[in-house]
């Protein structure tokens, strides 16, 4: 990094990313600061390789590193949020960047598809997430019958659709006298949600859990009949692939990438995203029917123990990160690694 040349093109590049808004040059040049911080950390390290989470501002970073540094750079994609605001993301120039990506799911990468050129495809590697399927395993107890628990762990945002499951509930709880809904996860919509929740008439049905950290969390889901998570958007979340590891049967909307990990009435229910019935329908399907229930939620798990097993997956990850980063120092030569490269990535 003993150029100025690639300070003065580091800083243009923040610069042109802001795109004239002073808000957002502002903003771009605390990035190029912190760029600069990051690339001299990775010299100290010997570090030739940056890899980053996500595609928002921490990817506007990872850019402008590097602009001002000889390195190499990946990118994992989860989505969807990127892909709401792609151009204010800049996606397409930081795919077009990028030496190589991993994506979680096939809907992730036809995302970045749809926003690169059929030049920058052969980048982009399907990789999907994963669970610990020892901790997460099914409950040795038998679950409580007296009542029917219906269970959703996420944060309390407008994203998660949970005001649409509250109605559901409401709908459902004159056939389901001793129905109830645990909601685990915290946020901006608390306040609404528990209001909406007395206008209908389901208070008293509903437990506001607050936030739960991953030690404190297997009760919540050892109590579960049905785990739903009825989202306006996701990635592939990974408290469905935490459920379906415990032989709960889930009800997910069919967006984005779920349909991925849920084959809908095999190893789990889907229903059409912001319809009400379409919910009430899934969750009335799986609550009448302890049958289905057990057949559903054993399918599940073999799903994920199969396909979505986080010590196999991160594994096949690893092996894939290894292989790209070989592949990248032949095609670059070793002789303009050798500077950087010791630690190979950070």
């Amino acid at each position: 990094m003993n150029s100025p040349l690639r300070y003065l093109q580091g800083l243009a590049l923040a610069l042109r990313l802001a795109e004239g808004a002073p808000r957002a040059m502002v903003y771009r040049l605390f990035y190029f600061v912190e760029a600069v911080v990051v690339a001299r950390r990775m010299k100290q390290m010997g570090s030739s390789h940056l890899h980053v989470h996500f595609g928002s501002e921490v990817a506007t970073v990872a850019l402008l590193v590097k602009q001002v540094a000889p390195v190499t750079l990946s990118l994992s994609i989860h989505g969807s949020d990127e892909f709401y605001d792609a151009p204010g993301y800049h996606l397409t120039r930081k795919i077009e960047e990028a030496d190589f990506i991993f994506c979680i799911s096939h809907y992730t990468a036809s995302q970045l598809m749809r926003l690169s050129g059929c030049e920058h495809w052969g980048k982009i590697t399907v990789s999907p997430l994963g669970v610990d399927v020892r901790m997460f395993s099914p409950a040795t107890a038998a679950r409580d019958h007296k009542a029917l628990n219906v269970l959703c762990v996420g944060r309390l945002d407008g994203a998660k659709g949970i005001h649409l499951l509250l109605r559901a509930v409401a709908r459902l709880q004159g056939d389901m006298g001793q129905l109830r809904l645990t909601l685990v996860g915290d946020g901006e919509e608390r306040a609404s949600l528990l209001a909406f929740a007395d206008s209908l008439g389901v208070g008293d049905r509903v437990e506001f859990a607050g936030a739960v950290n991953q030690d404190n969390i297997l009760p919540y889901y050892q109590r579960a009949d049905v785990f739903c998570l009825p989202s306006f958007a996701e990635g592939v979340p990974v408290v469905l692939m935490e459920a379906m590891a415990m032989e709960i049967p889930c009800v997910a909307s069919r967006i984005t990438g779920i349909p991925e990990l849920i084959e809908d009435g095999k190893d789990g229910v889907l229903f059409t995203a912001a319809d009400v019935d379409s919910l009430t329908a899934a969750l009335r399907r799986l609550l009448e029917a302890p049958e289905l229930r057990k057949a559903i939620g054993k399918a599940a798990r073999q799903k994920v123990v199969a396909h979505y097993n986080r010590e196999i997956n991160f594994n096949a990850l690893g092996c894939h990160f290894e292989a790209n980063l070989d592949a990248l120092e032949s095609a670059h030569g070793i002789e303009e690694q050798t500077e950087w490269a010791p630690g190979r990535y950070v």
